[in-house]
């Protein structure tokens, strides 16, 4: 029945989740590592593919009405996903410790594989976040909105919402949208720390294979 009401309220996490799992179970690899984040990418750039039709295709309405299918569980999807995100990172960094021996070709695909891991949780995270953020706004029953556009918009798309995550995401502070409610300021402040953690990780992650590249 869980399995059920997750399918209704998160369909394309779902479907991704599902795939994802599958392929990480049949690739054949013997290193856990490797199989988990087969599985990571496969799940996180089909998800990000959805979402990129679902943003392409929707209005305000449909914003609206998503938004309120969601509402179920959304808090606890939004902290499952950040923490799979961050153990993606664990992940990589594993990885690029048993890759030093590596050179040439094979060391390039290992570091072309660490890059896609790492900009699709990257992706993934301002992705979840942005969907979150049209939750609470459209579900949000004050009279002023949470979140106030410069323009006055009252009724922003999915790339409203974006260009706010993203911004948040890649500055880790917010552009010129006002937060407007107590609880969008909890859930961008935890943005905030999670992107800091992210970019953080890919300047690390970016020396060390400059590193190796050089080495």
């Amino acid at each position: 029945m869980a399995f059920y009401r997750l399918t209704h309220t998160h369909p394309r996490l779902t479907l991704a989740t599902l795939v994802g799992l599958l392929g990480g179970w049949l690739i054949p690899a013997d290193d856990w590592t490797q199989r988990f984040l087969a599985g990571w990418n496969l799940g996180v750039w089909l998800y990000l593919a959805l979402v990129l039709w679902l943003t392409w295709r929707a209005t305000s309405q449909t914003v609206r009405k998503v938004a309120n299918i969601e509402d179920e569980n959304a808090g606890l999807v939004l902290f499952t996903v950040c923490i799979a995100a961050i153990a993606s990172l664990v992940a990589v960094t594993l990885q690029l410790a048993s890759s030093r021996g590596l050179h040439g070709s094979a060391q390039a695909l290992h570091y072309l594989y660490t890059g896609l891991t790492v900009a699709g949780s990257w992706l993934l995270i301002g992705c979840i976040f942005s969907l979150h953020y049209a939750r609470l706004f459209y579900t949000d029953s004050r009279k002023e909105p949470p979140l106030r556009f410069a323009d006055g918009e009252r009724n922003p798309d999915y790339w409203d919402f974006h260009y706010f995550a993203f911004t948040l995401s890649v500055a880790v502070q917010t552009s010129d949208i006002g937060v407007a409610s107590r609880g969008m300021r909890r859930v961008v402040l935890a943005h905030s720390l999670v992107g800091f953690v992210f970019n953080t990780a890919i300047l690390g992650f970016t020396i060390n294979i400059a590193a190796g590249l050089l080495s």
